[in-house]
């Protein structure tokens, strides 16, 4: 018996998500220091976790042999008062994606499908495929999502809209209004998924007011993640907030332990620490302006972003990736995504973004030749 065939054919059929090459991986592949290579590929904060967060972890490590709290009891209501919503409308994640694919696992069928945009997330199709429903893909607009082709895109037996603001991996952004004026037309037994991973990078101007509107729209998810600003990669840790019957769905399919104790403390201290935070942000508008004048000097188009990466076009974005590698810098190539002439960069410190501009300078070059 072929074991490969005991499973069903859209599990089968999935190609697993890649994420970015590990320090460590290229060290072996390249015979270089780990301390020489540059990480710009998995959009993490370059400055790490606050000191007060390690402190925090520090506090309830020595509690390991316990199981965590299965309820996520403080770390709901830290979120509760931030947030302004009950405790029954939060699900708590291991990480973003966790409750992304909740969200399908409790509201997906093979029956039913679900629609997501051209250059969109691409956990988005996996956890559609994943159960079996049918994606649906939007054509994109300038990169990013376009209201009218969403709309168009959900048919009768739609039950999920997935949409990243801003979008990863092309950093595009619907405004405000524009969201607003989709959401209001997308069917009510359409859910929502507003998925704001990197919200705490838009300017205040530019953030909606999505967490209000779940009041009004009772088919709204939003999720978010400590993974990106607050620097929490590696503890994986995300929330959805969302009206209490979709919780309760939620809930009915998530693991009971599914955000560990260390997670779950860090979390609480990460926001409050909002010195820390703006220290962040402050680093990665530095950052991007110092990446986008490197495009520029070299004469490189990229897609202007709203998160802490953007996305530069480079030509033959593959054999650019390959000298990057062989030069210790990663980077995240995004041929997968239909962008082949781009990569994905995630914004660094100053000195990491300084060798990486060096790097790409060095591998256009190679290519002229």
């Amino acid at each position: 018996m072929d074991l490969f065939n005991l499973s069903p054919p859209h599990i089968r059929a999935i190609a697993p998500y890649q994420p970015g090459k590990p320090i460590a991986e290229l060290a072996r592949e390249m015979g270089l220091p780990e301390s020489d290579i540059v990480k710009l590929a998995s959009n993490e904060n370059p400055l790490g976790a606050s000191p007060r967060v390690l402190a925090a972890i520090e506090n309830v490590i020595m509690g390991l042999a316990r199981y965590p709290d299965g309820n996520g009891f403080t770390l709901k209501t830290a979120l509760a008062e931030r947030h302004g919503v009950g405790l029954e409308q939060i699900v708590l994640g291991n990480g973003s994606n966790d409750v992304l694919e909740l969200t399908a696992r409790a509201f997906l069928t093979p029956q039913s499908s679900a629609v997501y945009s051209q250059h969109a997330f691409a956990v988005y199709p996996l956890a559609t495929q994943a159960v079996g429903a049918r994606g649906i893909e939007a054509p994109a607009k300038d990169f990013g999502h376009d209201p009218e082709a969403l709309l168009a895109a959900i048919k009768g037996d739609t039950r999920i809209l997935f949409v990243a603001n801003p979008n990863n991996p092309t950093g595009t952004l619907l405004d405000p209004v524009q969201l607003l004026g989709l959401i209001e037309r997308v069917p009510k037994n359409v859910l929502v998924v507003l998925d704001e991973a990197y919200t705490e990078y838009l300017p205040d101007a530019m953030k909606s007011d999505s967490i209000g509107w779940l009041k009004r729209f009772p088919n709204l998810i939003v999720t978010r993640t400590f993974s990106k600003a607050y620097g929490l990669a590696g503890l994986r840790v995300g929330y959805a907030l969302a009206s209490a019957p979709v919780v309760d769905m939620m809930n009915r399919v998530r693991q009971p332990f599914n955000v560990n104790s260390l997670a779950q403390a860090a979390a609480v201290m990460a926001m409050q620490d909002d010195a820390f935070l703006d220290e962040c942000l402050a680093i990665n508008r530095a950052g991007m302006v110092q990446l986008t004048d490197g495009f520029k000097r070299l004469g490189l188009a990229y897609i202007p972003s709203y998160g802490n990466f953007v996305a530069v076009q480079v030509g033959n974005a593959a054999a650019i990736n390959l000298s990057l590698l062989k030069q210790g810098v990663i980077v995240r190539p995004v041929a997968n995504y239909g962008l082949p002439e781009h990569l994905r960069v995630s914004v660094g410190l100053e000195g990491e973004n300084k060798v990486f501009l060096q790097a790409l300078e060095r591998a256009l070059e190679e290519m002229k030749k």
